[in-house]
């Protein structure tokens, strides 16, 4: 079975109850608007939740104050947000729990939530990543790591045009990252065909909007140092790469990821460069992409020649991927674009969190 095949699952006989922990930040917020309109979930909207510890003493918060652009005509303050809390969360019955939380967060809350019965999209890095050379750019620390572990190998990597089966079936299933994403979509059809000059390399020159670096202000994201600029930053060294390693199927030396900060609040495009085993054509190359992602309503494949923009997909949920094929048919040019915080984030999660419950895995995302 091809990647973008599926195997038929059976869809929920009624909608579950989900939750958002972390629901302040950029993708807490994209998630948020994307269930509360979800068409399967009308009747059973999300419950929202702060972070654990948190009095219930005080004046309350709502989706609405954090994120005005949520609010809606009349009733501008409908929906609270409530104090984090497990008794909670278990009395009301929550069957998904998203977690928009800090790595750190989500490493020691997934394994309450899965002993609780209670099935987890976590869209930090905890979960992601297999082995431990990888895992430790993130410095996870566990309070049982032996169960930890046991947890690490259940957990799904949410890319469901590469894994769409194993989500149906998924308990942890672990968002990928953004930068990430937009690399894996692009090459995975090429380097399963066989076609790419690996051992050559590979080079991914990557551009993000400041939103991918999160919510809380630091010195590199703040205006005056973003604003009508354009840098690099984390070379050799980024947390994204031990994705692209484990999910590409390649070794440290076969590819060089570089990331870059644009002055733009969300997107990212991917250029990436390599060479090809055998001259080819651009007809064959575009079949390669056009066969891998033949089930895939969130991949748009442009034709040879005509490459993505950010503009073209800002605020989906699509990754658009296009190609540049030398004169000489043997080097190649992919560019891969996605929303950050959707694509990247909140879209995909939503994504999953179709797939787990046998819906259309575009429900809710056009």
């Amino acid at each position: 079975m091809r990647p973008g095949d599926s195997k038929a699952t059976t869809p929920k006989a009624t909608a579950p109850r989900t939750a958002i922990a972390g629901v302040s930040g950029y993708a807490g917020a994209e998630l948020a608007r994307l269930l509360l309109r979800h068409p399967k979930l009308q009747d059973a909207p999300p419950t929202f939740l702060g972070r654990a510890g948190e009095s219930e003493v005080g004046p309350s918060t709502y989706l609405e104050d954090l994120h005005p652009q949520l609010a809606t005509g009349g009733d501008h303050r409908a929906h609270e947000v409530l104090p984090f809390s497990w008794q909670r969360i278990v009395d009301s019955g929550i069957e998904v729990l998203f977690l928009a939380t800090p790595h750190e967060q989500s490493r020691e809350w997934v394994p309450e939530a899965i002993a609780q019965g209670i099935k987890v999209i976590d869209l930090s890095g905890a979960w992601r990543l297999k082995h431990h050379t990888n895992r430790a750019a993130y410095r996870l620390k566990d309070a049982n790591r032996e169960h930890a572990e046991k947890l690490q190998t259940e957990a799904v990597y949410g890319c469901p045009e590469l894994h769409r089966d194993e989500i149906a079936q998924a308990r942890l299933v672990a968002n990928p990252g953004c930068y990430a994403t937009s690399v894996i979509l692009a090459l995975a059809p090429l380097l399963q065909a066989g076609v790419v000059d690996v051992p050559h390399g590979i080079i991914c020159d990557a551009k993000s909007g400041v939103s991918g670096a999160g919510k809380a202000p630091t010195a590199n994201t703040h205006f005056m140092h973003a604003a009508d600029n354009l840098s690099a930053y984390a070379v050799f060294g980024h947390r994204h790469t031990g994705e692209l390693l484990e999910q590409l199927h390649l070794e440290a030396d076969q590819i060089q990821f570089t990331p870059h900060l644009l002055p733009i609040p969300r997107g990212i495009l991917s250029t990436i460069y390599l060479r090809l085993e055998h001259a080819t054509d651009a007809a064959a190359i575009a079949a390669v992409l056009q066969d891998f992602y033949r089930n895939s309503p969130m991949v748009r494949i442009h034709s040879a020649g005509r490459l993505p923009e950010i503009q073209h997909i800002v605020r989906t949920n699509f990754c658009d991927l296009g190609f540049a094929l030398a004169p000489d048919g043997k080097r190649l040019v992919l560019v891969s674009c996605l929303d950050n915080l959707l694509k990247g984030a909140a879209g995909q999660a939503v994504q999953n969190m179709n797939l787990m419950c046998g819906w259309k895995e575009e429900e809710g995302l056009l």
